[in-house]
């Protein structure tokens, strides 16, 4: 069964957990991004999360900050390109609040330096 797709967690409730963040969700989170099995769950609820944002009526765009650079800090090196895939794939303005927490957080850089 190793090549079985995680079901749990799905794109929803990674989305929820983005959208409150809070001391709660954020050990939960944690224990996601270090199982490799549920990153396409993962960044499927991280585009979701994003997609809700633009959807909303209000946008708070230090929240949508904060969780790219909470992300950005805790996420493994196999996920930093593909988390700045997903901030980049759009030009709304909730992307690029969450692109600016993902830039902040300098987990591309640390994954990846430069030569």
């Amino acid at each position: 069964m190793p090549n079985s797709k995680a079901s749990f967690p799905d794109r929803d409730t990674i989305a929820d957990k983005l959208g409150i963040l809070g001391d709660a969700e954020k050990p939960w989170l944690a224990l996601v991004l270090e199982n490799p099995a549920q990153d396409d769950a993962l960044l499927e609820g991280v585009h979701h999360f994003l997609d809700r944002a633009t959807q909303s009526r209000f946008l708070n765009s230090l929240k949508l900050s904060r969780a790219g650079l909470w992300l950005g800090e805790h996420a493994p090196a196999r996920l930093q390109i593909r988390l700045m895939e997903i901030a980049k794939s759009s030009q709304h303005a909730a992307f690029g609040a969450f692109r600016e927490g993902l830039t902040r957080s300098g987990g591309l850089d640390k994954a990846y330096p430069k030569a």
